[in-house]
């Protein structure tokens, strides 16, 4: 059977999903590509490039994308990532509705290879919030654990139902590769 996904529970510390939350400066309304916002609704940051959060979280989920990717997946990708923290609110219909991770319209010669997303908030933090795929296999129970992490091919459709209660903290992150071929 083919592996769609590898998934770590647990695997990073409630003190470091704490710290990533509270290093977060600011949040700002996300958008797609295309700059439509009524398909999501949630809070972004972008950790810059050349700076100490971007250094650890390199670090960090570096060894996961580079074990999934050298157990599972085989894609061509180089370490260089865009991280993102995200805020989804029950306050605001927070979601994202379906989607794949990458820009079919970018023209530098690189796409977006592995998605991995760590779940920065404890399950009893909210509800509703499901990390859901349409093509392949759906996550097992325990996913919400706070510190699991996600690694997935970019091009997977997902979703992120509506949160209903609290908010759901996420760190996501794209690793790139040679234009699909």
């Amino acid at each position: 059977m083919r592996i769609n996904w590898q998934l770590w529970r647990s695997r990073v510390t409630k003190e470091t999903c704490e710290q990533i939350i509270s290093n977060v400066p600011s949040t700002q309304e996300a958008t797609t590509f295309g700059g439509e916002s009524t398909h999501r609704s949630s809070k972004i940051h972008f950790i810059e490039h050349d700076t100490p959060d971007y250094a650890l979280a390199m670090q960090m989920l570096g060894f996961f994308v580079n074990e999934a990717n050298e157990k599972v997946f085989g894609f061509n990708i180089h370490q260089k990532a865009d991280f993102q923290y995200t805020e989804y609110r029950a306050s605001e219909d927070g979601h994202y509705g379906l989607h794949h991770d990458i820009d079919w319209n970018r023209d530098d010669g690189f796409d977006r290879k592995l998605s991995i997303t760590v779940q920065l908030s404890a399950p009893e933090d909210y509800d509703g919030g499901d990390f859901v795929f349409t093509e392949v296999e759906n996550l097992p129970e325990g996913y919400k654990e706070q510190g699991s992490v996600l690694v997935f091919p970019s091009y997977l459709t997902h979703q992120v139902t509506p949160v209903t209660r609290g908010v759901r903290r996420s760190l996501v992150a794209w690793f790139e590769g040679p234009r699909w071929q």
